[in-house]
């Protein structure tokens, strides 16, 4: 099976804009989305450092392992890159092994800008400041280094169940 989609066949042409529009091809009101890889629809729970919980969240992205198939590495930690300057740093085994995404879609519609669209990092398992909004690239790494808000006294790992808010949790 094919993960790259060709289009759609048997549209007429309109014959009001033939002269803008190049042989073999037609009018459409919205394009359609097409996909180039394969994406996900996941539900999982996030929790925020703020102490609030949404449960059973559905998403609509890329695996990070999909992102990373055929990467060979000896890095043991990822920093996510977003626009604006935010970093956030995860060791590598909490995006592998199924454990995380790049979303673009929450609850059945294009990811809003407000929530981190047009994509975000999802890191479900860790408190959300870890899924990285706007994000723009991952960057492997050696060595842990904090990333903005670890350096402004957040837990460097932030694990939820363990209360990992702060320094010293």
């Amino acid at each position: 099976m094919s993960f790259i989609s060709r289009g759609f066949r048997g549209k007429r042409r309109d014959t009001a804009a033939a002269g803008r529009v190049p042989p073999g091809q037609y009018v459409v009101e919205d394009f359609p989305v097409l996909s180039a890889g394969p994406t996900e629809q996941v539900t999982k729970d996030i929790h925020c450092v703020t102490k609030w919980t949404k449960l059973d969240t559905a998403w609509t992205g890329v695996s990070v392992d999909t992102i990373l198939d055929g990467v060979d590495t000896a890095a043991e930690y990822v920093v996510a890159f977003s626009y604006g300057g935010y970093t956030t740093n995860l060791p590598l085994e909490d995006v592998t092994g199924g454990k995380a995404w790049v979303a673009f879609e929450f609850d059945g519609q294009p990811l809003h800008p407000e929530h981190g669209g047009p994509a975000r990092l999802l890191v479900p398992h860790l408190y959300f400041w870890k899924s990285a909004k706007w994000v723009r690239g991952l960057r492997l790494v050696n060595e842990d280094q904090p990333g903005f808000w670890e350096s402004n006294g957040y837990n460097m790992y932030g694990d939820p169940w363990r209360e990992q808010r702060y320094w010293g949790d």
